[in-house]
């Protein structure tokens, strides 16, 4: 398809919602439309990790899979099964891949840069480095200002090659609590050798995150004195820090629509926004096939966003708190309660048998004013 015919759509960006987005449209009644996914081609996350209880169009790009998991928390470590959860690991290169394999003919990566986005009534515009592309239909996923988050999510992560063995590739570390503070760390195995090792913090929202320098030396200490790494090479993958948010974010109401962290998809009580992203993806596609505009999409229910909220004012006042709540949440022997929780797919007597572990005192204060 030649570039300079108007496609059907536009999606702007190729992260984890752009090509999530152009993936669905053509599994989903639009292999035969024209579709744009702009792709500015600079470096961006290399990879995603998740976890899912339902079978998906991105299965086919997950590198690995796993069924058990462990927790850190309240001088307690355990190993949890997952139940009907799976966690797996989808690296970009591979969901390109898929994409590209998922694509019809009219489907077509344009690289460049976008400067600016605008809805004109009928169509949508997209000004690439100076020239102007129209479409029915423009999906913007570039970053967004967030004037007020509740709070922030700081990450930094290393690539860690270890000299000895430190891990076991059959089991990830969602959660570590033994860096001190409103923290985890997190490590992803590969091999008994290799994993990607992070530090996350929890920061409130009218304080200012951990400078980079900080979170490297307290991700340092861990993988010195918790994981005792004597010997060890570290490349650093990640770093960066997001806004968490608990009001609804406006996406849009004529051609222009917001997708992934753009459009508040981002669980602002987790950080996570992969399965959330599947699931707005697949209801776009749904209704442009079916309603012939995107807009019949189902909306997070306000329960969960209020949930969020009362979890990061907890947070705000009594950092401790997050650690004393995952030590009563991972409590039992399988994980699945609590990621069902975490994904939104428990009904309000679920969520009180979960709330009703937790000490009462900090989330009652948090209820006031």
């Amino acid at each position: 398809m030649s570039p300079i015919a108007q496609p059907d759509a536009i999606i702007v960006g190729a992260g984890l919602s752009g090509l999530s987005l152009a993936i669905h449209l053509a599994a989903g009644g639009w292999a035969d439309r024209r579709v744009l996914v702009v792709d500015d081609q600079r470096p961006g996350v290399a990879g995603w990790a998740s976890w899912t209880a339902r079978p998906g169009l991105l299965d086919a790009a997950a590198t690995r899979t796993y069924r058990r998991v462990q927790v850190h928390a309240g001088g307690v470590a355990r190993r949890l099964d997952l139940g009907a959860y799976r966690y797996q690991v989808v690296p970009h290169d591979e969901l390109r891949r898929l994409a590209e394999a998922s694509f019809g003919p009219g489907f077509a990566f344009v690289p460049g840069s976008v400067t600016s986005v605008r809805d004109e009534g009928h169509a949508a515009a997209v000004c690439l480095d100076g020239r102007t592309l129209r479409a029915s239909w423009v999906f913007d996923s570039r970053p967004a200002p967030v004037p007020e988050p509740d709070a922030r999510l700081a990450f930094t992560g290393w690539r860690i090659h270890s000299g000895q063995p430190l891990f076991d590739p059959a089991v990830p570390t969602l959660f570590d609590f033994r860096i001190g503070g409103c923290g985890f760390a997190y490590v992803l195995p590969d091999s008994p050798r290799r994993a990607l090792v992070e530090v996350t913090a929890f920061v409130p929202g009218r304080s200012a995150p951990p400078p980079p320098a900080e979170r490297r030396s307290v991700l340092a200490a861990y993988v010195r004195d918790v994981l005792g790494a004597a010997d060890y090479d570290a490349v650093e993958a990640e770093s960066s820090v997001l806004p968490l948010c608990t009001r609804p974010v406006d996406r849009g109401r004529g051609r222009v629509v917001a997708i992934g962290a753009r459009a508040g998809l981002i669980k602002a009580s987790t950080g996570y926004a992969f399965q959330r992203i599947q699931r707005d993806s697949a209801a776009i596609a749904a209704s442009l096939a079916c309603q012939g505009h995107p807009y019949d999409r189902p909306r997070s229910h306000p329960r969960h966003r209020w949930l969020d909220r009362v979890m990061l004012r907890v947070l705000d006042r009594d950092p401790a708190a997050l650690e004393v709540a995952f030590a009563r949440l991972f409590g039992g022997r399988s994980a699945e309660p609590v990621l069902r929780f975490l994904d939104e797919d428990t009904g309000p007597l679920d969520e009180l048998r979960l709330i009703r572990s937790l000490p009462p005192g900090p989330y009652l204060r948090a209820l006031g004013p």
